[in-house]
């Protein structure tokens, strides 16, 4: 997962925690990368990130998908499992 944040987005502080807490839920299964947009505006510009914060799934033999703004864990989790086809 791709996590496309910049410091001063308040709904991108309050996503932070929560990648990092499922992160460790899935012991190893997943990796979230953080990308700080202020940083690499050429990797959120090929991306094409317009809003933040933005997490991109990229499951393995399909296309990318994304999700834009704040979203509660429970939704995450279920994308997780439905994209990813990861289970804790």
């Amino acid at each position: 997962m791709l996590d496309f944040y910049a410091d001063w987005c308040g709904p991108c502080r309050k996503l932070s925690p929560l990648l990092e807490e499922i992160q460790g839920e899935y012991n190893g299964k997943l990796q979230v990368y953080k990308v700080d947009t202020e940083k690499s505006k050429e990797l959120a510009a090929a991306f094409g990130i317009r809003s933040l914060p933005t997490v991109i799934f990229i499951p393995m033999n399909e296309e990318p998908r994304a999700v834009l703004g704040y979203v509660p864990k429970e939704q995450l989790t279920k994308m997780i499992t439905d994209i990813l086809k990861i289970s804790k």
